[in-house]
Order: C-alpha cells, then structure tokens, then sequence
C-alpha cells in the first residue's frame, strides 16, 4: 500500500476522487518562496511539540523522536540538501513529510492540536519579528554613520532650501541630523510595532481552537511571544501586523528616498556639494567622463516597489471575510520583498554615508548666494523695534536693489542699505555674515554651531557613540 503523503500518485486526501492537476500544483504551491520560513516552522513546531508532551497529549517518547528528527532535517536545510517538493505545497507539509520519513507516526502525531492555519501565522510573526530586530540595528548602524558625518561638519556652511531655492544657511551637520531625527523615528516605530507582531496564534487551529487541553501560554513562553493572540478567529485570519511592517517600510523607504535625491544632487557637477566614492557608482556605456550615482537612484526607484508591496496587502484584506482564506497564500512574496530590500538598502547605505566626501568651499560658495541672509536682516530691523511685516518689505526693497547690482545683501554698502531703513547700523554686516546667521539659531533645534554640537552629543548618547 502507497505511503498516504504521497501527492503525486493519490488524492488530496481520502476526501477527494481525483489528484490535483499538475497546473492547479503549481498554482496553488507556496514551497518556492515560503521555504524561508523552515527555521521557523522547526522552532514553533518543537514548542508546540514540547506542550503537547507535557499536557499528556503526545508521548515523550513522541517528543524525543519529533527532537531528533527535527535536528536532522535542520541539518539538512542548513547543508542546503533538503529536497523541496512542490507536490507538497509548502514549507509545512515538505517539512511534516520529511519527519514521518524520518520518525514514523510521532511525525504524524506533531500536527496534532494545530492547523497550518495558525502554524503559517505563528511562522510568519517569529520570522519577522527577526527581521524587526535586525533592522532596528541597521538603523542605529547608519545613525551612527550620519552622525560620524556631522561631528566633522559642525562649522561647514551650506544653504538650507525651501521649494528648491536657497533659503537661509545651515551647517551641514545640521542638514544630516535631519536624518538622523527621521530614522531615529523609523526605529521607534519598528519597535512600537514589535510589540504587536509578538503575539501567539497558535492554538487557534484552523479559526475556533481545539478540544485538547492545550497549554498556549506555555508555547508563548518557550517563543519568547509577549503575549495570545486572543480571539482565534482574528488569530489565523488577519495579516494587520505585516501591512503594518509594510507601512513602517515604506516611511524608511521614502526616508531613504530623500536623502538619495539629495545625493544624486549634490553630487551633480552643476552643484558639486559632494562626490562618492567609485564604489557606489558607475560610467556610462558611451560617454567616458560619466561617474553616475547608481546606488542612491535605484534606493530612490525601489521605494516605489516597497510602496506597492503595502498597497498590494491592504488590497489582500480589504474584502475577506474571516476566518482564513487561501488569499493568504499571497501576503509572503510582498512582505519578504519589502523586508529584503529594506535590509539591503540599509546595509549598503550604512557604508555610502561614511564614504561621502564633502566639498566644503563650494557649499560655502553657494551658501552666499540667493540672499541667504535676507531672513537676518528683517529680524535684526525687528530687533530695532520694526515691526515684522514692515521689515518683511524693507529687506524685500534691498534684496531687489543687490539683485539689481548681481551683488549679495552683505556686498551693498551701508548708505544703500540704509536707504531701506535709517535703523541700519555699522552692525548690520556681522548679521549678514553666514556665520552670524548660523549663530543667531542658538536654541534647541537650531542651526548654531552650539546647538549642533549639543545635538550631536544627544544623539552620539542615544546611539551608544564614544
């Protein structure tokens, strides 16, 4: 008599006349991408197989021979010798079969008191609860090479823009502590998310529990879960938490995004704020004096993929009804897409932000042009006791008079300036300098030098920095 799990030769089960057809197979068959989860399906499967033991459901003669076997056929995964089948589906049923090979009927005995149901979202919460983590220390990782970037770029001088167009002077230390505040963000909330990602379903079965004393919160402790999921219904059937990691990929995308486009422009010799080194770039196939930015504008690319990896699972959910359904099936290829390109994106990033050389002169340079100063001005008439609005026009009138001349505001000399206001003194000038007007920001969250370097010290504590 023909072994039972022997898909390519019977029926799905006793319940049906006919075998699937080969087209329906590979249809229907997950193995291929899902087999990633196997370190996962082994771990859970050996808590679930350990409770089992110890509430009397299976033998622990059962146990010590699911133990072993399960040891092996980690073996053999990790070798890469283990033989996928996708007459078996997926991740599970190629690993139950493989333990029944193994072991015999305590193989058979381990799918006792679970459905894949709720071994596929137990699987999925363990494996990205890993990713969660991994990620939260590329974070800090390219956290630490931005804030590395700023300690030597306190007193580097660039213009801040607004619409494009030069707007008032930064520090460049400054500029990148941006980022670091936006990823400091992305980190919070991976781990905010963490917390609901780790959560037990197993022990909801196939949508309404089991008749055997089961013990969950054992099974919770031996995984390391915070807590249950605790309506078994919700427990299989919803994928909230990976559209949630999703959407948390997605902000770190288009963080990424941003700072890729300001790469690629200042790397642009029209503005020459930087270079990067040759290893995250490459020439052009017919004009030799190339040096294309590659990395940052395909980061810039793929978070477009990572966005509609989130539409495409809120699509998933949006008209199923509970409990499980086989729609399911399609929430892993999008999540362990978006998972991977996030990690890649960071590792890779990690190193192109250490790498960025800076060119100082020509940040300056720009920095003093497009009456970046012009800000400063109003507020030292308001100072003077001008009110806002009023300076607002005054400095408005001077910055058309030097455009005129295609001079900068602090170029006009002090009888021109004061024709727009008779408030305008001798020290005027010290307030158009560009390092007056990083000075003048010298307040939590501002621009002077000083209150980078108290930012710089928040951050290098935060992120463990000596």
């Amino acid at each position: 008599m023909s072994n039972s799990l022997d898909r390519k030769k019977e029926a799905w089960s006793a319940r049906f006349s006919e075998p699937v057809s080969e087209l329906v197979k590979r249809y229907t068959a997950s193995v291929d991408f899902d087999q990633r989860l196997a370190q996962a399906d082994i771990r859970a499967s050996l808590a679930h197989a350990q409770m089992l033991s110890e509430q009397g459901i299976i033998s622990s003669a059962d146990f010590n021979a699911i133990v072993e076997g399960m040891a092996k056929i980690k073996a053999e995964i990790d070798r890469h010798e283990f033989v996928w089948s996708v007459d078996l589906e997926d991740v599970h049923l190629n690993i139950e079969r493989r333990l029944t090979l193994l072991i015999g009927d305590a193989g058979k005995r381990l799918h006792t008191a679970r459905s894949r149901n709720d071994q596929v979202a137990t699987d999925i919460r363990l494996w990205l609860r890993d990713v969660i983590d991994s990620q939260c220390e590329l974070l800090q990782q390219l956290q630490q090479a931005l804030v590395g970037q700023a300690c030597a770029h306190t007193n580097t001088v660039m213009p801040g823009f607004t619409h494009l167009q030069v707007a008032q002077p930064v520090s460049f230390a400054h500029h990148l502590l941006a980022y670091v505040e936006m990823f400091s963000r992305d980190a919070e909330r991976l781990i905010d998310l963490r917390r609901r990602v780790n959560r037990l379903p197993l022990g909801a079965a196939a949508l309404a529990g089991t008749s055997f004393p089961i013990d969950r919160k054992r099974v919770a402790a031996l995984l390391a879960f915070d807590g249950l999921c605790e309506n078994s219904l919700d427990a299989v059937s919803d994928r909230d938490f990976a559209i949630e990691y999703c959407a948390v990929a997605s902000l770190i995308a288009v963080h990424l995004s941003r700072l890729s486009e300001e790469l690629v422009l200042w790397m642009s010799p029209n503005i020459g704020f930087i270079d990067l080194p040759d290893r995250f770039c490459t020439g052009s196939s017919i004009m030799p004096q190339k040096k294309n930015p590659d990395v940052p504008e395909l980061a810039r690319g793929k978070t477009g993929r990572v966005v509609g990896h989130l539409m495409g699972l809120l699509m998933l959910m949006k008209a199923q009804p509970l409990a499980y359904n086989k729609d399911n099936q399609e929430d892993k290829e999008p999540l362990f897409d978006t998972a991977d390109t996030i990690s890649d994106s960071l590792l890779i990033f990690i190193d192109l932000v250490a790498g960025i050389v800076v060119k100082a002169e020509r940040m300056r340079e720009a920095a003093g042009r497009g009456y970046a100063t012009a800000t400063d001005l109003a507020d030292y008439l308001v100072r003077k006791g001008m009110p806002f609005r009023d300076a607002h026009e005054a400095v408005a009138l001077a910055v058309r008079e030097a455009d005129r001349e295609g001079i900068d505001l602090g170029a006009l000399p002090l009888s021109r300036l004061r024709q727009c206001s008779n408030l305008i003194d001798e020290d005027v000038f010290e307030v158009l300098s560009l390092e007056g007007s990083l000075a003048a920001r010298n307040h939590p969250g501002g621009t002077a030098p000083d209150a980078v370097l108290a930012a710089l010290t928040r951050h290098r504590e935060r992120l463990g920095i000596r």
